[in-house]
């Protein structure tokens, strides 16, 4: 009976252990990214699907708003990985602007895409938005799943809390998105979940130009 607990002992302090040499490889993330970033302009993040498949609407439209933004001045920032994420990547590198890639180590889906110029890798999702909400004057919502939804919310969160500054939530795409807000409205805003106001912290538009002009008249270079 005592070596097996003298065992179970010995089990809970090495995952104790782990957990503390876990902080130091937080901290490096951290370090590494923010020195990384320190040198890049301000920056645009574009979320959406790792699923969209080149030559389609949706990566041409990402494409397009990547290499307008940087054509406006600014740096473009995605999640590293394929699909609306490449196509932001590359619109900005071709572009000639910084492309920077923030990957996610997954067991599936997330490869690196080659249009990065900039590019940090994470094992921590935590640490990753940090960098995403620290180092971005907008955020631009293409069609995408939950980490997509993920990204927005905690966004929108963040701002409606005031734990950060405010900045341009654009969801791209009103046929896919208007379904969502007109949720928010009759169910959030109708069930006094959120405040009517909440939801001027989303705009839905349409139009790559309007995107731009918006973000250029929100954000002073």
């Amino acid at each position: 009976m005592r070596n097996t607990l003298d065992q179970q002992q010995y089990v809970l302090d090495a995952l104790s252990a782990q957990e503390s040499w876990r902080m130091f490889r937080i901290l490096s993330e951290f370090v590494d990214a923010i020195d990384t970033m320190s040198n890049v302009p301000k920056g645009v993040s574009i979320f959406g699907s790792a699923r969209v498949k080149p030559g389609s609407d949706v990566y041409r439209l990402s494409e397009d708003l990547g290499r307008r933004l940087v054509e406006a001045g600014f740096s473009v920032i995605t999640g590293g990985g394929g699909g609306v994420m490449e196509a932001g990547n590359k619109g900005a590198a071709e572009a000639g602007g910084h492309s920077v890639g923030l990957n996610i180590e997954l067991p599936f889906e997330q490869r690196p895409n080659p249009y990065a110029n900039v590019r940090l890798s994470f094992r921590y999702f935590f640490v990753r938005k940090v960098i995403f909400v620290k180092y971005s004057v907008a955020y631009i919502v293409m069609p995408g799943g939950f980490g997509t939804l993920d990204e927005m919310a905690e966004a929108i969160t963040l701002i409606q809390t005031q734990r950060i500054r405010p900045f341009p939530v654009i969801l791209f795409g009103s046929d896919y998105w208007n379904g969502l807000m007109d949720w928010f409205r009759d169910q959030l805003a109708r069930h006094e979940m959120i405040s009517p106001e909440d939801l001027d912290l989303i705009r839905v538009m349409d139009d790559p130009a309007d995107v731009i002009r918006l973000i250029r008249q929100m954000v002073i270079l």
